[in-house]
Order: structure tokens, then C-alpha cells, then sequence
């Protein structure tokens, strides 16, 4: 067992590479490391220490250097090294299985996504395949010189983030599961999460300086992220960190009954959101098939088409409902729509913000604002790649040695 001292030491290294690793993926451009020691507070000689081993560990990379404004020694930019250390995100949701690779500058090295009907098939094998398909991922980033910082795994359910157990998932029908065995990653750091939360993760930058694979819309740091597919997951982000409840079970606005004595739910309830605002009720109130997705209904919303407007009416009665509830007992006033809702926006949020507005009782001193989600397509893997890496900036430690 470390001496008091020695583990006190190693906080503070710790912290201080953190802090330091933080400034630099914080600025807007490459800064040097004068202007690191400015900006932390740290004398200039800790901060070269601590740049030296973020940059052996490749975790920051050494630009050119800038051309000289006075005399002496020109600076020497400093920002994110690219494609050598990766967050992997994993996903298995109820019609696709998902791998995706995202690099330190926030950029997608590698994404695999496969059609699929996990709904219909065993846990065990479900999570082998995914398991196969992300060493084979992993095998082809390390011949390419890049390094996995370890793995989040995104579950439509009930998750335990604190054991990796996931408790249930209604739309996949799993439940009692230990799933990061059965993957058979072996030396590879894999938490599990809920997948609504992820994707509401992805809604936030990673880094201030970042551009590649950034949301483009500047959203508030304090949301309501609100995911619809088959099932409908929400996320709460808190000065754009998730809350995640006493369990790590919140946000399952899916199951928020919004029609009492309603039509039944997979989660054996009745008058459930999702059996009137998730994906299957939109296409069939909008008299298309369950293979169809939110373009064809976007489409016969162009054509005037009655049902398809009659379906998003259904839709956005629902979702406000919800909504309205969660917002009174959140005191939460923007709200990103992601999911089937994003390619839809453009329709539903004249028709949700109204009803927001009149249902949400502090709504007159803070108007309800809605959002487009800036991250639509598999989020939730982005949001779990993302997650590794942000953990890796809180304790960069295990990378410099």
C-alpha cells in the first residue's frame, strides 16, 4: 500500500496533468506552454515536465512553430495528437448493432454499423458477434498505430453504470444481464450504459477547440435530450454533465404514461409514450410500413399527405404531455429532440412548443426553447467514444506511466 505521502504526490500529478491536458484541448487554437503556465497558474517549469510526458504518451502533439513576433526562442504550438489514442463505442440497440471509433481531435476514425434484429435473438449471441466485430476493429486501429483507451457499451434498458449489470430492456427483451463477459474483450476497459444518456452526451463538446465531428449548433449547458426509435430514452444534462439518478435509471421518459388505460407497452404497462410517439406508432398512424423511417414520413409531410400530418399531430400531443410533466418537476427550460424527432423538427416543434409553454408552469420567466439534437445518426456511439476519452483527460496518468 502506498505511503499517505506518496499517494498525495501522486494526486497532485495527476491532477496537474489533468489540468494541464484540459487547457490545452480547452483552447479555441494551439496554444504554447507559456501560455499553459498562464492560463493553470503553474510555473513554467512544471508545466514543460508535465507537456513532456502528455507528449511522449501522445496524448498532446508538438505543431510547427509559430513564426516569431519579438526575439528569442519562437513558441511552439501545442494541441490534441490525432489518431493515437481512440474511445471506442459499442451499441446494441433493437434494430442495428453499432462499433465506432472517435481520435482526440473528436474525429470518427472508424465506424461500423450492421442492420440487425437483436430482439430476436439470444443475448449471448448478440454479444459475441459485436464482440468479434470490435477486436477485428480493434486489431486494424493498433496495425495502424493507435491505441484503444478502453470502451462503453451502449444498452436500450435499465442500466447499473456503477456494476455493468443491466436490469432489463423491454424492447429487447433482456433482462438480468452481465453483458460486458460475454463480449470477450480481454485488456479492454468496458462500461456499460444506457444508451439514451450517451446520445444525450454526444449532444455536448467534448473540447471548446473542437471542429470534426462537432455539433454546430450551440446548444445550453442545461438540457432535456429526448431520443426516439423504437423506444424513447431521455437524458438530463446538468452544465453539460449527466445526471444520472440515484441508480443510474433516469430518464426513461418512454414509459411516462401519457394516455391512461392506453394501449399496452413491451414494459407491460399501458398507455405508455412510446406506443404514441416512438417509431412504430408514427408509421403506422401515418399509414406506412414498420420498415419505412422518419424520411418517408418527412416526405408525405411535403406531399400534404392527411395521415402523415395526422401522425405527427398524434406525435407531438404525446411528447408534449410527457414533456410537460418533466419539465415541472426538472426545472429545465430547453429541450433537444433527437432521434426520429430531429429529421422531424422542422414539423413537431411548432406543434410541441405551445402546449410546453402553456402546460409548464414557470414557462412565463423562462420560455421553453426547443432544439434540434446537432448529433442525430447513432449517437449514442459517438456519446460513448466520447465518454472514454473524457476520462482519460480526468486521468491521464495510466497513459503517461
Amino acid at each position: 500500500m502506498e505511503s499517505p505521502a506518496v499517494a498525495r504526490q501522486h494526486s497532485l500529478r495527476e491532477m496537474n496533468l489533468s489540468t494541464v491536458l484540459r487547457t490545452v484541448f480547452d483552447a479555441e487554437m494551439p496554444i504554447s506552454r507559456a501560455q499553459v503556465a498562464a492560463r493553470t497558474g503553474l510555473t513554467r517549469a512544471t508545466v514543460s515536465t508535465l507537456v513532456d510526458a502528455l507528449v511522449g504518451a501522445r496524448l498532446l502533439l508538438e505543431l510547427p512553430p509559430a513564426a516569431p513576433t519579438r526575439a528569442g526562442r519562437p513558441a511552439i504550438p501545442l494541441a490534441p495528437h490525432p489518431r493515437s489514442l481512440v474511445g471506442l463505442g459499442l451499441e446494441v440497440n433493437v434494430n442495428y448493432l453499432g462499433i465506432c471509433a472517435v481520435d482526440l481531435t473528436g474525429a470518427v476514425i472508424r465506424r461500423w454499423v450492421s442492420p440487425a434484429a437483436p430482439a430476436s435473438r439470444s443475448a449471448p449471441e448478440v454479444l459475441a458477434e459485436l464482440g468479434t466485430r470490435a477486436r477485428e476493429m480493434i486489431a486494424d486501429l493498433a496495425e495502424r498505430g493507435m491505441a484503444v483507451g478502453g470502451a462503453r457499451l451502449a444498452l436500450p434498458g435499465l442500466v447499473r453504470p456503477d456494476t455493468g449489470r443491466l436490469e432489463v430492456a423491454p424492447n429487447l427483451n433482456w433482462h438480468d444481464l452481465d453483458p460486458v463477459p460475454l463480449l470477450g474483450l480481454d485488456g479492454i476497459q468496458v462500461e456499460v450504459r444506457n444508451e439514451a444518456k450517451l446520445a444525450g452526451l454526444a449532444q455536448t463538446p467534448m473540447r471548446a477547440g473542437m471542429t470534426a465531428g462537432e455539433p454546430t449548433a450551440q446548444l445550453p449547458a442545461t438540457f432535456l435530450y429526448v431520443s426516439a426509435d423504437v423506444g424513447i430514452g431521455s437524458a438530463v444534462l446538468v452544465a453539460r454533465e449527466l445526471y444520472q439518478g440515484q441508480h443510474g435509471w433516469s430518464g426513461e421518459i418512454g414509459h411516462v404514461v401519457v394516455e391512461a388505460d392506453g394501449a399496452p407497452c413491451s414494459c407491460g404497462n399501458r398507455g405508455c409514450l412510446e406506443q404514441y410517439a416512438g417509431r412504430s406508432a408514427l408509421l403506422r398512424a401515418a399509414g406506412l410500413p414498420s420498415s419505412g423511417d422518419p424520411g418517408d414520413v418527412a416526405a408525405a409531410l411535403e406531399r400534404g399527405d392527411e395521415r402523415a400530418l395526422a401522425a405527427v399531430a398524434t406525435t407531438a400531443t404525446a411528447l408534449a404531455r410527457a414533456l410537460g410533466d418533466a419539465l415541472n418537476l426538472l426545472d429545465v427550460d430547453a429541450v433537444v429532440l433527437g432521434g426520429i424527432y430531429a429529421p422531424l423538427f422542422e414539423a413537431l416543434a411548432p406543434l410541441v412548443a405551445p402546449r410546453l409553454n402553456d402546460a409548464v408552469l414557470s414557462s412565463r420567466w423562462a420560455p421553453i426553447t426547443l432544439h434540434r439534437a446537432p448529433v442525430e445518426g447513432h449517437a449514442a456511439l459517438i456519446g460513448g467514444a466520447r465518454e472514454v476519452l473524457r476520462a482519460v483527460l480526468a486521468a491521464p496518468t495510466r497513459w503517461t506511466g
